[in-house]
């Protein structure tokens, strides 16, 4: 019978700046717990110490997903913990495993020397347990209709009318997981081009991943560049139409939303922060 992994050194693992080709950074540097599991910085910092052109994603209920990050570009959150830019094989080998508790527990669950693969894979297990509910819109939609405020229950429908935001944030999850071009950032000189990078498709340029809207009141600045601060300077963006270039995506169109409208919609969308196990956020005591 396959062994499951000692519930805390995956969570060890993402935590360990030992995992860095630094040794200054870890996963948990970009994702943090307080912060909706993600970068409170506008772009994420890597290893070296310098910005990156991106804010981290949120990893919150990434367990329902298949590709990984603003881009797709990853397969799996094992591909995605084995080929991060911060980390090289041969420092994960040389830095945790110089530590002895790992490698106990490591051959405990693999039968062999601690190695990249293994250390993936652990970390993405780690991050499949990160699943946020029961929300007051999950509470809403299970029959308590004094878990949202009627401002929020405004915002719903909204949400799934006028506004048009289902068409992307689908399901229970709120992602249809699929990627399209809002216009942030392409009135820059050079703008990123998004999912262009990775599948070289004209009609993909400037196109980014769908995120999860779950608990997205609690990790400000929004967009992969951390260009909108608030939650109503999203909604006036969508609300305005995006930013017009020649890749904008047809559902991206003005939404002519009232003052109270959009504030509607920004109550709705902040009855979407839910419950996390605490004991998943909590950090561990690394070993030495």
């Amino acid at each position: 019978m396959r062994r499951s992994f000692p519930t805390i050194i995956p969570k060890k693992f993402f935590w360990d700046k030992r995992w860095s080709a630094s040794g200054t950074v870890a996963c948990v540097s970009c994702h943090e717990p307080g912060h909706g599991w993600t970068d409170p910085q506008q772009f994420s910092t890597n290893f070296a110490g310098k910005p990156t052109p991106r804010r981290a994603p949120t990893i919150i209920n990434r367990l329902f997903s298949d590709l990984q990050l603003w881009t797709g570009l990853r397969a799996s959150l094992e591909e995605q913990a084995l080929k991060d830019s911060n980390r090289t094989d041969e420092k994960v080998v040389e830095h945790l495993g110089s530590v002895p508790t790992y490698q106990q527990e490591f051959r405990k669950v693999f039968g062999r020397e601690l190695d990249p693969d293994g250390v993936a894979k652990a970390i993405a297990a780690y991050v499949r347990t990160i699943a946020s509910g029961n929300s007051p819109y999950d509470r809403y939609r299970a029959g308590d209709n004094s878990a949202m405020s009627a401002e929020a229950q405004r915002g719903l429908a909204i949400f799934e009318s006028k506004a048009l935001c289902v068409r992307c944030h689908a399901g229970f999850n709120f992602t249809d997981e699929g990627y399209r071009n809002i216009g942030v950032g392409m009135d820059k000189d050079n703008p990123d081009l998004g999912r262009h990078t990775v599948t070289k498709k004209e009609e993909d340029k400037g196109a980014f991943k769908t995120p999860t809207l779950r608990d997205v009141a609690k990790r400000g600045p929004y967009m992969h560049d951390g260009s909108q601060k608030t939650l109503q300077e999203v909604v006036a963006f969508y609300n305005q139409g995006g930013h017009k270039n020649p890749w904008l995506s047809s559902d991206v169109k003005p939404l002519k939303l009232t003052d109270q409208e959009q504030k509607d919609l920004v109550a709705f969308l902040n009855s979407l922060s839910g419950e996390i196990d605490p004991e998943v956020g909590k950090p561990p005591t690394l070993p030495k």
